[in-house]
């Protein structure tokens, strides 16, 4: 009886934790600094695209912003992808009003955090 009781509490903590990684359309999410060089996790433009088009070479205007999650994508092998805006309605870079980005991959390194209420 304690092995069942046991078994089922651990069950509903695993679905507990698993609900509160699932993202929802509306979700605020503030995007971190990149732990490498360039962001793998978030389709931002590549650096030298950037450059191309008159801006400067710099993620540093995208640390520290609040976005929306506008839209969440799971496809076929599992993955969870979310279509991100900003939260001010500006367009990141003065170039893109959306990116795309793997929720989990990028909670898990660091690159998004979700936002407390």
């Amino acid at each position: 009886m304690k092995k069942l009781l046991l078994t089922l509490s651990f069950i509903c903590v695993c679905l507990f934790s698993f609900a509160q990684n699932t993202p929802k359309v509306g979700d605020v999410l503030i995007v971190k600094s990149p732990s490498a060089q360039f962001y793998n996790q978030i389709d931002f433009p590549k650096l030298n695209t950037l450059v191309k088009r008159g801006k400067l070479a710099s993620y540093t205007p995208v640390i520290n912003n609040e976005v929306l999650v506008d839209e969440v994508i799971t496809k076929d092998n599992g993955n969870t992808y979310v279509v991100l805006k900003k939260k001010d309605g500006t367009k990141f870079f003065g170039l893109q009003t959306t990116v795309e980005a793997n929720y989990n991959k990028a909670l898990k390194a660091g690159e998004l955090i979700v936002k407390k209420s």
